[in-house]
């Protein structure tokens, strides 16, 4: 069985990976925007930031541990 500090280092790598991905999407979103002749960041932009931040947070707090 795992102790707790592992599975604590097992979300906070999770963490990790997921704030990657909503990194990248929230790029994709800001290319595509400005492709598209765009002159404001786009909704989903801010939401997947927005996400990107909660889960950082989360892996600040799980890291103290």
């Amino acid at each position: 069985m795992h102790s707790m500090e592992e599975n604590s280092k097992q979300i906070v790598d999770q963490l990790k990976q997921i704030s990657e991905q909503l990194a990248d999407q929230a790029l994709t979103a800001l290319k595509q925007a400005h492709a598209a002749g765009e002159s404001k960041r786009p909704e989903l932009e801010r939401t997947l930031t927005q996400a990107r931040r909660a889960v950082e947070k989360a892996i600040s707090l799980l890291g103290r541990s």
